[in-house]
């Protein structure tokens, strides 16, 4: 499964925007997949910042939660400290074996359990804050 090429450049100072434009450039179910979990992620967080890093989103409260990548096959959102999260709706279907990361593939026609990805969204948050801010630094 082969990452799709972004037209959105990197490195531009709106991030939101060249989200935006992501999200318009795919035109297909992923399109409305990643907006629909943008959608989510601003609604439980609203102090979320919105990056673009590596060519994909990247959503941060004191350091990096998630970022939202897409592939011909699915939307993926990978938590930088997954594997440090409870997950009692179990949604982490990807990434299993990392020390450190976690994902959640999402595919055509799948729906999306709002709440519990609000929840494990908010988890990660908590986490970032406990950490030491010299540490927070560096992520």
């Amino acid at each position: 499964m082969n990452k799709d090429s972004s037209k959105v450049e990197e490195g531009a100072v709106d991030a939101p925007a060249q989200i935006d434009a992501r999200i318009a450039e795919l035109a297909d179910w992923r399109g409305e997949t990643l907006a629909k979990v943008r959608e989510l992620i601003r609604a439980a967080d609203p102090e979320v910042v919105e990056e673009w890093k590596w060519r994909v989103p990247v959503w941060s409260h004191g350091g990096i939660v998630c970022t939202g990548e897409t592939y011909k096959n699915a939307v993926k959102l990978t938590f930088a400290k997954g594997a440090s999260l409870e997950d009692p709706a179990g949604l982490f279907n990807a990434s299993l074996e990392g020390n450190a990361r976690r994902a959640i593939d999402i595919h055509q026609g799948e729906s999306i359990d709002e709440a519990a990805l609000q929840a494990l969204f908010l988890s990660a948050v908590a986490l970032n804050a406990s950490r030491p801010a010299k540490a927070r630094k560096r992520a």
